[in-house]
């Protein structure tokens, strides 16, 4: 067999034995890690979801949004009316909480597709002024309609119930170990995860994605070659929209009660954030930047008391989550200036350099 043939047969050999290891981690790690962790890797899933939405519409289709903190919330309170059997005093439909999950992002989905007219026909710093007009919407809907949100003391999130299991913190012994409401779902959340990661990739690699692009770098020169750009944009941006609600039931399934403080304009800027670490235009790049800025609040919360100037809110140090941002927008700066093309690149790099010396 000739050389030229063996390198990529090994390089792909090395892939998938990376590949089944860490599937094989990530599986067995609700049998070794506390409810802190579960629930942290958990928030970097849901995380994830609604940064590869966004990256879809800024990083593929460079259409600038700052609203999916608004997407986020109807999927998450669109999950909390459809599943809600009304007994707290609060609006429910009573739905089976499978269907209602579904619905939800389908909400979500509906909502972006009646913005989605004018995210078809607006581009860069308009589309951002208008979708950020969707936040203080949201806002003011969350704060004042309470018998749909609970006001601003939010409300409780229903169990998820998949095939007669109870996603809650009824302890279910597998293998001698205790699964609460953390372990159920870190399996679920990986599922979503991975058929969002899936159907995304497919996308960007496809005809759909190679227009996207298009539209990005050149709109008009897209349009002359027969993209019908107002139809992709809108397409996009109610595809973005329903990764966004996805991720919303998720979050509210993990804080298990939904608070409308949470879904503010802080949110859709944290998204942004997200994209330009791990890098725009990438499933990958977007899974990474989700993961970087959504543990980071947590790490420096738990390990606050060995950290310098860092310590709970009220003591007179800075804040785990006003440090956090601090961290993070100082990392969007670095990549900004000397990683174009965020975290993702970095590895694309040495897998170049790696190839190269090979050769």
């Amino acid at each position: 067999m000739s050389e030229a043939l063996v390198r990529p047969l090994k390089a792909l050999g090395a892939r998938t034995y990376l590949w089944t290891a860490a599937t094989v981690l990530l599986l067995a790690l609700p049998f070794y890690l506390d409810r802190f962790w579960l629930q942290a890797g958990l928030f970097a899933m849901a995380a994830a979801l609604g940064a590869i939405g966004i990256n879809l519409l800024t990083g593929a289709t460079g259409q600038l949004s700052m609203g999916h903190a608004f997407f986020l919330a109807v999927g998450a309170y669109g999950y909390c009316v459809l599943a809600a059997d009304g007994d707290d005093g609060l609006t429910g439909l009573g739905l089976p909480t499978w269907l209602a999950a579904v619905l939800a992002v389908l909400v979500a989905g509906i909502a972006g597709g009646l913005f989605s007219p004018i995210a078809g026909r607006l581009g860069g710093a308009y589309l951002g002024i208008a979708t950020l007009a969707l936040v203080f919407i949201g806002q003011h809907v969350m704060f004042n309609a309470h018998d749909l949100t609970g006001g601003a003391n939010g409300r409780d999130v229903p169990p998820l119930n998949l095939f007669g299991l109870t996603f809650d913190d009824r302890e279910l012994l597998v293998a001698a170990v205790p699964f609460g409401s953390a372990e159920k779902l870190w399996y679920a959340g990986l599922l979503a995860l991975l058929a969002g990661a899936l159907f995304a990739r497919g996308v960007l690699r496809g005809r759909p994605g190679r227009a996207m692009n298009a539209i990005r770098d050149h709109r008009i020169a897209a349009g002359v070659i027969g993209v019908p750009v107002a139809r992709y944009r809108a397409a996009v941006f109610v595809l973005s929209s329903m990764y966004a609600g996805l991720a919303g039931v998720l979050l509210a399934l993990v804080f298990q009660r939904t608070v409308p403080d949470y879904f503010g304009i802080t949110l859709s800027l944290e998204y942004l954030a997200m994209i330009v670490v791990g890098g725009l235009g990438s499933v990958s790049g977007a899974i990474a930047g989700a993961v970087f800025v959504s543990l980071l609040p947590q790490l420096l919360t738990r390990y606050s008391d060995a950290l310098p100037l860092v310590s709970a809110p009220g003591t007179g140090g800075i804040a785990p989550g006003e440090a956090s941002r601090y961290l993070y927008g100082a990392a969007v700066v670095l990549v900004v200036l000397f990683l174009p093309g965020g975290l993702v690149r970095v590895t694309a790099r040495r897998r170049t350099r790696t190839l190269t010396e090979e050769r």
